[in-house]
């Protein structure tokens, strides 16, 4: 469930978005995950592990692809 949710937070941000979002695509360098909306995808995955993300301890290449972020905070949840 948890990827699924994430992907469909990206489109909904970028709803002319074609082809897939693959494991190892840029979210950062393709702006597929910009500044302005970073506080609410933490949010968003929050809400979908049930645990605080503590942004002080943020690395940014946690957030660099959909394969980094599923190793980091979805695998730890399951």
């Amino acid at each position: 469930m948890g990827m699924e949710e994430i992907v469909k937070w990206i489109r909904s941000k970028h709803p002319d978005l074609q082809g897939e979002i693959g494991p190892d695509t840029d979210l950062i360098e393709s702006r597929l995950i910009a500044s302005v909306s970073f506080l609410e995808f933490v949010g968003l995955l929050e809400a979908l592990t049930g645990e605080r993300i503590d942004i002080a301890a943020l690395d940014i290449s946690d957030f660099r692809t959909l394969g980094r972020i599923n190793e980091k905070f979805l695998t730890v949840a399951a």
